[in-house]
């Protein structure tokens, strides 16, 4: 794992539970605003999806864009959380 890839990640651990952010987002929280092609590439990579939860990165339009188990899949994690949260507030 290289060095921008792990910087990734620890933006990724900080998106919290039931919310999305943008590859935007996270390509400017690392200090590379337009490297968010490279991190929609780090994300594709995430060798720890359950632990590191790059299904809550989007595209900016508010499409899914991508994720390694599968779009559908992806919908259901985060409507998972959604849920979720709603039962902790």
């Amino acid at each position: 794992m290289n060095s921008f890839s792990r910087k990734v990640y620890k933006v990724v651990l900080i998106i919290p539970l039931g919310e999305v952010r943008t590859y935007k987002w996270v390509a400017k929280k690392i200090g590379h605003p337009k490297a968010f092609r490279a991190v929609g590439q780090a994300l594709k990579n995430n060798p720890y999806p359950l632990i590191i939860p790059c299904h809550r990165v989007i595209g900016s339009g508010g499409s899914l864009g991508g994720y390694s188990g599968g779009l559908k899949k992806k919908k259901a994690l985060l409507d998972l959380e959604r849920q979720i949260k709603q039962l902790m507030v």
